[in-house]
């Protein structure tokens, strides 16, 4: 049966600690925009209080939830736990999500204050103010034993994070960002710090958009020519 609650009930907070995977969910405001679903693994979050839950944001090729929970009038974010082993369950967190961007007093603060593991490539904390949460049974989920964390994204990032302190910019994790990192697929501002520097070094974010239906759709939503 399915409960909901305002706050994390104490009976879920140890089940969610002990999971190994997670989704984050969130999307423009724009009805033409694309909602984005997003896989997070490894225990890169964590639990302040019944109200606020966190996570580490990684590096990766796209940049979507953070251009989302950014954009003016939105912050919108669902993440949600299921079980693999044990009980059926499934826990979603609804909220609004605040980005603590790698490198900003606000980001510093919180690292320090809550003992946050960061990793080569950390891009933000990503802070969710929770304002609903829901507990269903999840009896079609299928049972997974877990076997490991790869590590391949953390080892390529380290090489990155290695490069940019070598002085090494093109291969260095600031020019990742700013190719990769400063727009959405909807083309909204990604990572700020990645802005700045596609600005400053005058990097062409890469094109995500590739449909041509999806193209027109978003430019005529937004009242602009193809």
């Amino acid at each position: 049966m399915g409960a909901f609650y305002e706050t994390i009930p104490k009976s879920l907070i140890a089940w969610i600690l002990e999971q190994k995977v997670f989704w984050i969910a969130s999307a423009p405001l724009s009805a033409s925009g694309h909602i984005n679903v997003s896989p997070k693994g490894g225990q890169y979050f964590g639990i302040v209080d019944p109200q606020t839950f966190w996570y580490v944001d990684l590096t990766g090729s796209g940049v979507e939830t953070l251009s989302h929970l950014q954009e003016p009038g939105n912050g919108r974010i669902t993440v949600l736990f299921n079980a693999f082993e044990g009980a059926p369950k499934i826990v979603r967190l609804w909220g609004w999500g605040e980005v603590l961007e790698y490198g900003t007093e606000k980001y510093l603060d919180f690292v320090k204050e809550n003992e946050v593991k960061t990793i080569a490539g950390t891009r933000a904390v990503v802070v969710v103010h929770i304002h609903q949460v829901g507990s269903s049974c999840g009896f079609s989920m299928p049972y997974y034993d877990f076997k490991d964390f790869r590590p391949t994204l953390n080892e390529f990032f380290e090489k990155r994070v290695a490069a940019e302190e070598a002085g090494n910019k093109k291969d260095g994790i600031e020019n990742y960002w700013a190719f990769k990192n400063s727009e959405s697929m909807d083309g909204l501002p990604g990572m700020r710090r990645a802005v700045e520097t596609s600005k400053k070094e005058n990097i062409k974010p890469i094109k995500k958009m590739r449909s041509i239906i999806c193209m027109v759709l978003y430019t005529f939503a937004a009242g602009t020519t193809p």
